[in-house]
């Protein structure tokens, strides 16, 4: 065992051998990843580099940050969700692989914000983030900080999101990599990745079928149009709302009955909201919503459910009706609403979160990224910036040979047609 990481708050470091499992487990699910980690212990391409990390603490996360470490950087962790934190995978990081992790699953807001500063303290040259929080506290209360930073990484729709809206009011102090907006980011993870975890997160909090029941998808952007198309897979009658009218003219195509949350509150068995945005169901549709109706989360944040108002419109409040399950009985008619794991990301906190395969492409991609903002600190201007598509290409072509694909390449005479603007028919 390695020396425990210095200034840690994890909940049990006995917890550590079950963790390195879990971890090891999940390296065995995560070929690109480690072909970084590789090469990364031999070039050292972080090295000194102070880096703090905002994320889901999992085992997958734990792979990341010993691929950072393997390339030198000096990195402290904290978590990005009260509740996506898995305190085996904290543990070990800490006990075995000498890390820096401030993370315990269920900790209340004070812990969350003093576990950040625990990171911002770190006085990081290059951060990470799941959702912006890590920056926004930054920006907040150390903006000679931020205005300092080589870079940031950000892995969410949420995040870049916030970061988009800070650039737009000039707030923005430091470059930013929307990761999220990666194609082998957004294109597997959140489609395939949320698609997945999040039927399995109500899965496991519910044991429902979902064969026959009706769900409802709030939000048809990628993590949505993925939940959807695996509900429609398990037999659900599965209606989509939205406010995008593309997506939501997309969604119809795809074969989904489209219609406001008001009209499907009244039908609805099962409710799912994927949008980044705030209180999407709202009062109005709680006092629609049938005896019975589970409603969950899959957005990053805490808001995309009223939660205040269906307390509001309750007559008692029974938590814990079954593990990650709290039974709302409304004042009104009576009626049950069944709220899961408290409104927060019920992919990770009534499940493990995504596959370690699809994360494996997301966390590539997040470790090249930060390879290239070291390597090239101090020529990014303070703006939302893309992936650079090479990233993008050498991930997915790794992740074809560790699936054994092979694809075609361009012939001499394909690539000079395409560079080309004179030959015709």
């Amino acid at each position: 065992m390695r020396d425990p990481g210095q200034g840690h708050d994890v909940k049990d470091l006995a917890l550590a051998p079950a963790g390195k499992r879990r971890i090891e487990w999940a390296d065995s699910e995560m070929p690109v990843l480690a072909a970084i980690r590789r090469r990364f212990e031999k070039e050292r391409p972080l090295a000194g580099m102070k880096l703090s990390a905002c994320l889901h603490v999992t085992a997958e996360t734990a792979n990341l940050c010993r691929t950072l470490a393997a390339g030198g950087a000096d990195l402290v962790l904290c978590a990005s969700n009260p509740l996506s934190t898995q305190d085996d995978a904290a543990a070990s990081l800490v006990a075995d692989y000498g890390l820096s992790v401030h993370a315990i699953r269920g900790e209340d807001r004070d812990t969350y914000y003093r576990h950040i500063e625990s990171a911002l303290a770190h006085e990081p040259a290059v951060t990470m983030d799941d959702g912006c929080d890590l920056v926004t506290a930054l920006h907040k209360t150390r903006p000679e900080l931020a205005r300092a930073l080589s870079g940031s990484m950000e892995e969410t729709t949420t995040g870049v999101i916030r970061l988009r809206a800070m650039e737009k009011e000039g707030a923005l102090l430091c470059p930013v990599f929307a990761v999220n907006d990666a194609m082998t980011k957004h294109l597997f993870d959140n489609r395939y990745g949320t698609g997945q975890s999040t039927l399995d997160g109500v899965i496991r909090a519910t044991n429902i079928l979902f064969a026959g029941r009706t769900v409802v998808v709030c939000g048809y952007g990628w993590c949505g149009r993925g939940f959807a198309t695996r509900a429609r897979g398990l037999g659900a009658k599965t209606v989509v709302c939205e406010v995008d009218p593309v997506r939501a003219l997309e969604a119809t195509m795809d074969g989904f009955p489209v219609m406001p949350i008001a009209k499907a509150a009244e039908s609805g068995d099962i409710f799912v909201t994927l949008t980044g945005n705030t209180h999407v169901l709202r009062r109005e549709h709680f006092e629609k919503m049938k005896d019975g109706a589970l409603v969950a989360n899959s957005g990053h944040f805490d808001v995309e459910i009223d939660i205040p108002a269906l307390a509001s419109l309750s007559e008692k409040v029974t938590e814990g009706v079954r593990e990650n399950v709290d039974e709302y009985r409304l004042k009104k008619n009576g009626r049950r609403i069944h709220l899961l794991a408290k409104g927060r990301l019920v992919n990770l906190a009534c499940a493990e979160g995504h596959p370690s395969a699809v994360m494996d492409m997301s966390f590539a991609v997040q470790a090249l990224t930060t390879e290239h903002c070291i390597k090239n600190a101090g020529t990014f201007e303070a703006k939302v910036h893309s992936v650079p598509r090479e990233i993008d290409d050498w991930v997915a072509r790794l992740k074809l040979e560790t699936l054994g694909v092979a694809i075609d390449e361009l012939t001499a005479e394909q690539k000079k047609y395409l560079a080309s603007w004179e030959i015709g028919t």
